[in-house]
């Protein structure tokens, strides 16, 4: 039996991937520092004898660890200042768990000779001048911005991962994770999903940030699993970038009038100004793991936020 390690296992993803890996007949070593996942993604899991959680810090070493293949998602993800947990409140630790943290998996995956993914974002495109965005395109990030301590961390564990391909031939693969929903996530994340969903069944008023216009692409986390599995299992995929996410492009008011129609709440809308550099347009052009990986996502938006909706209302 092969044995993954997962870091950031406890958070959104990590959990559910973890979850599906054991369902697979892996060993999971799960690593979290707990700073923005949670013990209860993985209370289920514990019970598990092929399931073992190590409450550690990824910019520390991580020497005593045996594992086949490396998955780093450890990262703060969420931008909404309002969140305790955001990477905007978590700057240094955010700068560190892409940076210093990524170094420290790349030389255990040296070390154990391992396959090792990284798990960056669309954030990398920063304000996107074109559209969908394909992993060809540089990107139009301000370095020095609010949002940098993500944008640009994640810029420099791709660079990273890139560097060790190329000095040390390791089997590497970056994936660029889109906007992704579903159970497990964060009520207090601040992202616009969890927003909307949280203000809708506390018959309070969504918040739009700008004019709503600005566009996301949703990916439901079952989908998003499914396709980081084959970016690490796959044959095809050593040194490639491989964008994840729903090429379904939705504006923020399509958003809100789609989990008015599912939860049938009536609520009114608050408009309140754009963050800094907020990106207006979100679409991925997802070609590549359509040929590399033969994935797309198969749960349109409605069904996705359905089981969503439900899950944040049970955990009320």
């Amino acid at each position: 039996m092969q044995t993954v390690l997962v870091a950031g296992g406890a958070g959104f993803i990590g959990s559910q991937l973890c979850k599906s890996l054991l369902a697979k007949n892996y060993k999971v070593i799960c690593v979290d520092n707990l700073v923005t996942g949670n013990k209860s993604n993985i209370a289920d899991l514990q019970e598990n004898e092929n399931f073992n959680f190590l409450e550690k810090d990824i910019t520390k070493p991580l020497d005593d660890i045996q594992a086949d293949f490396i998955f780093h998602l450890a990262s703060p993800a969420s931008p909404n200042k309002k969140s305790p947990k955001s990477y905007i409140n978590l700057p240094l630790e955010t700068l560190l768990a892409n940076s210093l943290g990524t170094y420290n998996l790349l030389e255990l995956a040296k070390t154990l000779k391992t396959k090792f993914l990284f798990a960056s974002t669309s954030e990398v495109y920063g304000d996107p001048k074109v559209s969908p965005q394909a992993e060809d395109y540089f990107g139009n990030v301000n370095p020095i911005g609010v949002r940098s301590v993500y944008d640009e961390s994640k810029r420099f564990g791709e660079a990273i991962t890139m560097a060790y391909l190329r000095k040390f031939d390791l089997d590497i693969r970056i994936i660029r994770i889109f906007n992704t929903y579903g159970p497990l996530m964060q009520k207090d994340d601040g992202r616009v999903v969890s927003n909307f969903i949280n203000q809708a069944i506390n018959n309070q008023s969504l918040t739009i940030y700008g004019d709503g216009k600005q566009t996301r692409s949703f990916c439901y986390v079952e989908d998003m699993v499914i396709g980081i599995e084959k970016a690490m299992f796959s044959d095809n995929t050593k040194g490639e970038v491989i964008n994840l996410g729903n090429p379904s492009e939705k504006t923020i008011l399509e958003l809100a009038e789609i989990i008015k129609k599912i939860s049938g709440l009536s609520f009114q809308l608050t408009f309140e100004p754009l963050p800094e550099d907020d990106p207006k347009i979100r679409r991925p052009d997802i070609s590549k793991s359509k040929r590399l990986l033969d994935w797309e996502p198969k749960i349109g938006i409605e069904e996705g936020l359905t089981k969503t909706i439900q899950y944040f209302r049970e955990a009320i």
